[in-house]
This record gives structure tokens, sequence and C-alpha cells, in this order.
């Protein structure tokens, strides 16, 4: 199925190394326009609020639609193929952003640039969980999706400052240049999921793998729960005073997730997933009641080291446990499954965790927040977890 560079012992390969830049430079780039294009649509368009957030936000649609509509593909075309086919098509997009038009055309321009993100990353996180060997499965992943992390990060940070020092087409063009970079550097992956075209081996279309999708649900509790502190944690700053402690929140996170992926991608290789993610549940949901309760910045940045040991290590070890659980050749779908479930809990969740702002407050919700936290806890025990534990306990009593 795989071609021999799958069998290479070694982690940090070239094609990883192309793997990881790419990704972490597509991850840059939908960041510094999400932060970004907001006050571009409202200064240029007269856009309202609501309908500025409908221009941020609609990119993570076509990210998911992109996710949704290419999991299944992957399995067909291979990976890299369809890498170049959404390399294509982000500069195709892309190109739209410098045409004069319309609103209605820079949020349609939005949806089709998230697609072609959507199929880009997806491609790429197959190519990376088949480009290490399949016993450091876990800790490569952890590795990995620190280009995520990384882009999530410093992506904002930038946005923001160069949006105040050049105009935003510059912007744009600079972001452009840099993805065109990355994207040169293609021809450098061998690594694919298939050696030949394959012929499907269920007919119609599959957007999610069945394997993984139960650990999805887990997986979309405790994006509902992030996609509280990403949509509310400004408004929340403001209300309890502490927006000069909440600016540097995302930045703390991004190290704690930094200084420990390595470690927990090897202990979930060593000694299985439950003891990974067992705490990190625990760690998110303290993370979050820490964060509710804030009145001082040493309390909010010290909720933001723990949801970061929590949050940001369930995400690299829940991507290994759904890639596990599917069958070899499914390992693209199982990706995507992991990323489409991920994404309706950070894409709709804000929707629906609006209404109970009124009621609750900023700092009640986050508590609020810990119940997700405990059902995804409560999920995983139930699909994965118990089962893990089954088999290391009958592991043990063979050796006896």
């Amino acid at each position: 199925m795989q071609n021999k560079d799958y069998s290479n012992d070694g982690i940090w390969t070239k094609e990883f190394v192309v793997i990881f830049m790419y990704h972490f430079i597509i991850m840059f780039a939908m960041y510094v326009s999400m932060v970004t294009i907001g006050s571009f649509a409202i200064d240029n368009y007269n856009a309202s609020a609501s309908t500025a957030g409908l221009v941020a936000s609609i990119f993570i649609i076509g990210v998911l639609a992109g996710r949704a509509l290419t999991g299944q593909q992957i399995n067909r075309l291979g990976a890299r193929r369809l890498l170049y086919i959404g390399t294509i098509l982000f500069f195709a997009t892309y190109a739209l952003y410098f045409i004069d038009g319309s609103l209605s055309l820079l949020i349609i321009t939005r949806f089709l640039n998230g697609f072609a993100t959507g199929l880009i990353s997806t491609a790429l996180n197959t190519l990376a969980t088949i480009s290490v060997p399949e016993r450091r499965r876990g800790e490569g992943i952890s590795y990995f999706s620190l280009s995520f992390v990384l882009g999530s990060a410093i992506g904002p940070f930038l946005g923001f400052l160069l949006a105040d020092t050049i105009p935003y087409n510059v912007m744009l063009l600079i972001v452009a240049v840099l993805v065109l970079i990355v994207a040169m550097t293609i021809p450098m992956i061998r690594t694919n999921n298939i050696k030949r075209p394959m012929k499907p081996t269920v007919k119609g279309f599959k957007m999610v793998d069945r394997d993984a999708l139960p650990m999805g649900f887990s997986i979309l509790f405790m994006g509902l729960a992030y996609a509280g502190v990403l949509s509310f944690l400004n408004m929340y700053a403001q209300e309890v005073d502490l927006v000069t402690a909440a600016s540097f929140f995302f930045i703390v996170y991004a190290i704690s997730i930094t200084l420990t992926r390595p470690f927990t991608g090897k202990l979930m290789d060593q000694k299985g997933a439950n003891i990974v993610l067992y705490p990190a549940f625990i760690l998110m949901a303290i993370g979050f009641f820490m964060l509710g309760s804030a009145t001082t910045g040493l309390v909010l940045l010290a909720s933001s080291i723990l949801i970061g040991f929590g949050y940001g290590n369930f995400q690299s070890i829940a991507q290994t446990v759904c890639v596990n659980l599917a069958s070899r050749e499914n390992v693209g779908l199982a990706t995507s499954t992991y990323f489409i479930m991920l994404e309706i809990g950070l894409g709709f969740g804000p929707f629906f965790l609006g209404f109970l702002v009124p009621s609750l407050g900023y700092g009640g919700l986050y508590q609020f927040l810990v119940i997700s936290v405990l059902i995804a806890m409560g999920i995983f025990h139930f699909v994965y977890g118990r089962h893990e534990s089954a088999e290391k306990h009958m592991s043990q009593q063979d050796l006896k």
C-alpha cells in the first residue's frame, strides 16, 4: 500500500520537513486572513459587524466542505495528486482577492479559497501520517500538528502587525509569495498513500470513516468547548479588565503545547492513548473553570497553560486514535473525519454558545463548558479508552 519510505525509522526526513513547512505556511495564511478580513470588509464595503463576521467565518465552512468532499478521493487518487489539485485551486481562488468587485464576490472568494485550503490541509495531514514509521505514529503526528499550532499563533500576531503598517493588498501578496515558495517544494514529496489508482471498494460517496466516527463525537465536544475561547475571549477580557493578559493568551498556549508535544507523542507510542488523554481532559476542564473565574492576569494565563496541556495535546493524540481505528487503506478518510468533526465544533459552536451568554455571562459560559469536556471524556472512554485498558490488562496477564 505505501512505498518504501513508509518503513523508514526516522521522523524528520526531508519529505516530512517539506510537508511540515507547507502546512505551517498554509495555516499561517489562513489565520492571517481570518483576523484581518473583517476589518477590510468594514472599511472597504461598509459591511456590518455581522456581515464582517460572515466574511471571516465562511472560510471555515469552505475548509469543512473541502475536507468532506476530498476524504474519500484521497483513497482513489492519492494524497499527492490531490495536493497538486488543491494547490492549483488555491492560487486560482486567491487571485480573486485582487479583483475590485462586490462584497458578494469577496464572500464567494473566501469560501472557494477555504475549500482549497481544506483540500491541501487534508492531503498534507495524510502524507504526514504515512511518512512516519507506524510504530512512531503518535510522536510523528504530535510533531506535525505543531505546524498548525505555530501557524495559528504566529498568523494572528503578524496579521495584526502587518494590517497597521502596510496596505491589505500588499499583505495578501506577501502571503501568496510565501505559499508559492513552499508549493515549489511539492516535487520533493515522494510518499503517497497509494502506488496506483485504486478502484473504489464501495459504491457511493463517503464523507467520514465509519470506524473513526465514534471517536469523532469526542472531538466535536472538545472543539465546541475551544470555540468558546476563540470566539469570546476578547469580550470576556474586556468585561473583567484583563485585556493585556488576554493578548498573550494564545502565545502562552502555543508555548505550552510546543514544550509538551514531543513527550506526549512518544508516551502514546510507548504506553497508549489513555495515559495522555485522560489527564488532558482533566487539565482542560480545570483550565476552563479557572478561566471562567479569572480575576487577575496571572490566573488567566495559568488557565491558558492548562488548556494548552489539555486541548493542545488532545488534538494530536485524538488524530492518531482516529487513524489507528481506521483500516490501513482509509488513513486519508480517517484524517478527514477527524478534521470534519473538529471543525463542526469550532465552526458552529459559537452560534449555539452565543445563546447562553445572556443568561450565563462569559465567565459562566467557560465554567459551563467544563461539562462539554467531561462529555468528550465519557465518549472517549466508551469508544476507545476502556478497550485499550482491557487489552493492556490482558497482555499483562499473558506475561505472567
